[in-house]
């Protein structure tokens, strides 16, 4: 049975690089992953970032789903705290309006470079990201809004457009058990972070079913997601050295190679990608970290998808 059969293939549009990126090549993957049948397009949020040069993500998809059709758009993650739920809000309704019902917005915590770089408080950030998820949605779901919280206060407001999309889906991309739980509760979706091993994501996925079948949620109605940077090549070598680059330059995480990314022939590519899907995954995100428009033809052959 081919992998595209046993679960769905997102795609990371080009969008971070410590490389130019060519928009001529943004343009072909989102052209061509719609023709291949990936499900969906995805980017990143790193706006303060000097190792790479980094997309705006509502932008960069903006422009993707204007030269395509149906394939659905997404970032993984907004971090909630560098920005006021209600503009965040607005963004992506208006993303989904005008991709026609397309977007899905994952979002997070954040990191602590995230409050140093936007001078942001640390204090309360858990309490701070609920209401976060609470406005948004509210925005979102509600003609007049009156939400009166700790940290966020509006009276009887009214956001246009809403999104196409009712329900509009928020996803989470977070790693710690708590958060894990957390995404059990405000979550339509969950992404484990590229950044994460292999093996923390096999550890997370029970820990995310577990949450989700004690608030009566079904895990298989659940997408259940891991972001995977790799590299596809004949040569194992020549994909490795790809990927290495990348955990070196962008991350500074040179054992992540091994751990979090999956490098090697197609065949071998194929075999990791058997294991994530068996650990639990119903998405998988294929992040590739260079050559774009040709990672992308090479993954859709090692996925079934061509």
């Amino acid at each position: 049975m081919a992998l595209k059969d046993k679960v769905a293939f997102g795609i990371s549009l080009p969008h971070r690089s410590p490389d130019p990126i060519d928009m001529a090549a943004v343009k072909q993957v989102a052209q061509r992953a719609e023709a291949l049948g990936f499900r969906d397009l995805w980017v990143t949020e790193n706006t303060l970032n000097q190792e790479s040069m980094c997309f705006d993500p509502v932008v960069v998809l903006t422009y993707a789903a204007a030269v395509t059709s149906k394939i659905r758009v997404g970032a993984s993650v907004v971090v909630l705290a560098v920005h006021h739920p209600a503009m965040v809000a607005h963004q992506w309704a208006t993303l989904d309006y005008v991709s026609g019902g397309r977007a899905i917005l994952g979002v997070g915590l954040g990191r602590g470079h995230h409050y140093r770089q936007f001078e942001v408080p640390e204090e309360g950030k858990v309490a701070r990201f609920r209401e976060e998820v609470a406005l948004i949605r509210a925005l979102w779901n509600e003609e007049r809004v009156t939400f009166r919280g700790k940290f966020y206060n509006i009276e009887n407001e009214v956001m246009s457009p809403r999104p196409v999309q009712q329900p509009m889906p928020l996803w989470m991309g977070v790693g710690h058990p708590n958060a894990i739980r957390r995404t059990a509760e405000l979550a339509d979706g969950w992404m484990g972070s590229g950044g994460s091993s292999i093996a923390e994501f096999g550890r997370s996925v029970p820990i995310l079913k577990e949450a989700l079948a004690a608030r009566g949620r079904d895990p298989q109605d659940f997408p259940i997601s891991k972001r995977i940077f790799l590299a596809v090549d004949d040569n194992p070598a020549a994909a490795r050295r790809e990927l290495a680059r990348w955990f070196d330059e962008v991350y500074h995480n040179p054992p992540g190679t091994d751990a979090s990314g999956i490098h090697g022939t197609p065949e071998q590519v194929r075999e990791r990608l058997e294991e994530v899907v068996a650990m639990g995954a119903n998405h998988i995100m294929l992040n590739p970290v260079s050559n774009f428009v040709e990672q992308a033809e090479a993954l859709a052959e090692v996925t079934g998808l061509k």
